[in-house]
């Protein structure tokens, strides 16, 4: 199989342990299991219960006392609506692997996080584009969607909040693109790694709450600040979840019981955990919008959900040349357009912790200041 390199996290595995000061990050600054179980208010039966338990392969689509409260995530589903991976990483590449074939179609906007043009581009699938432009606040254009749509469409991939524009599509959209994806039959799939993240509403609605063929993917990573747990889950009908099983026994088997039971009490203890990751997002975006505000080289679409920001830049350099001389002479890392596929910009993560915030961004003005005038 002959697939793209995976420009994103290529760019992160190569450069994010030699920043002084990540502000690339995606997640809502992590929390310690520490602070998980202090939150849970089980923190030494917890301990007990983990030194107890005997190192099966566990619950193979995730314990029932994970996936029933995954199911409070959203409003009419049951367990039989849900499966458990590794990550929304493997949720999203267990749902092309169950669904593409070669010479399907698919659609995905763009920019998005790269499996959802790239893997179905690998599995022989042919990919269109739904450009997300700044003069839109990057939010997708139904006529435009329509004009896209064809009879063999078997996915629209979208994300919301999106990634790494932050913008938000709200109910009414969500509902037209529904109707673009009946009209042809074809699956929605929404990579809602960062829903709970709406600045305003906190969450957005769930695709698989909307439409019968709708398939939501998220995880514990960037909301719930706990990507170490690598715990994420695929949401969908009871028949596609069915189908989805049969085909994850080739490739996850199971996750692992400790992570399946640390991932249980964080979602018992999700009220607290949300209220936690709303307020430093909540905070760290007035933080960074003034700064971008005051910026002479630097403008940006506010962002209305999750975690980054996409800032589109004045100097006459490319995102990936840019973001080096940033990393190698202040320290302060971000993420090129270049890896995005979108050219001229650059992603910075604002919810890791306000000081790093702040260090990161005060180096940034450092630097603008002094070699770009």
């Amino acid at each position: 199989m002959n697939i793209k390199d995976f420009g994103v996290e290529m760019w992160m595995a190569k450069y994010e342990n030699n920043a002084l000061y990540n502000i690339a990050e995606t997640c809502v600054s992590s929390i310690t299991i520490n602070e998980l179980l202090e939150m849970s208010d089980i923190k030494d039966s917890a301990f007990d219960n983990i030194r107890k338990m005997k190192m099966t392969y566990g619950d193979i689509e995730g314990s029932l006392d994970l996936r029933r409260e995954i199911c409070k995530l959203y409003q009419n589903i049951d367990i039989a609506n849900v499966t458990v991976t590794h990550g929304t990483i493997g949720a999203n590449a267990l749902v092309y692997d169950v669904l593409i074939e070669p010479n399907d179609h698919t659609i995905s906007v763009l920019p998005t996080y790269q499996q959802h043009y790239s893997i179905p581009e690998s599995l022989g699938a042919n990919v269109d584009i739904l450009p997300l432009r700044w003069e839109n606040n990057f939010i997708p254009d139904i006529d435009e969607l329509k004009s896209l749509i064809k009879p063999n469409t078997k996915i629209i991939s979208i994300n919301n909040p999106n990634n790494p524009t932050g913008s938000v599509i709200g109910l009414d959209l969500l509902n037209q693109i529904v109707d673009v994806a009946r009209s042809v039959d074809a699956y929605v799939l929404c990579d809602e790694v960062y829903r709970g993240l709406d600045h305003v509403e906190g969450f957005t609605p769930s695709i698989v709450d909307l439409y019968e063929k709708g398939i939501s993917t998220a995880s514990l990573s960037k909301t719930f600040s706990l990507a170490g747990l690598r715990i994420g889950w695929v949401v969908g009908s009871k028949q596609f979840i069915e189908m989805a099983n049969k085909r994850r026994d080739y490739n996850i088997i199971s996750c692992g019981m400790i992570d399946d039971y640390l991932a249980t009490i964080a979602l018992k203890s999700k009220d607290k955990i949300l209220a936690r990751s709303l307020s430093i997002v909540r905070k760290n975006i007035e933080i960074l919008d003034k700064w971008v505000n005051e910026s002479k080289h630097l403008k940006y679409i506010r962002p209305k959900g999750g975690t980054t920001a996409f800032l589109k830049y004045s100097m006459d350099i490319s995102s990936e040349e840019l973001c080096k001389d940033i990393l190698d002479k202040t320290g302060v890392m971000l993420v090129p357009g270049k890896v995005l596929d979108m050219e001229g910009y650059i992603r910075i993560g604002y919810a890791n912790s306000e000081d790093i915030l702040k260090k990161g961004l005060s180096k940034l003005t450092e630097y603008l200041e002094t070699y770009w005038g």
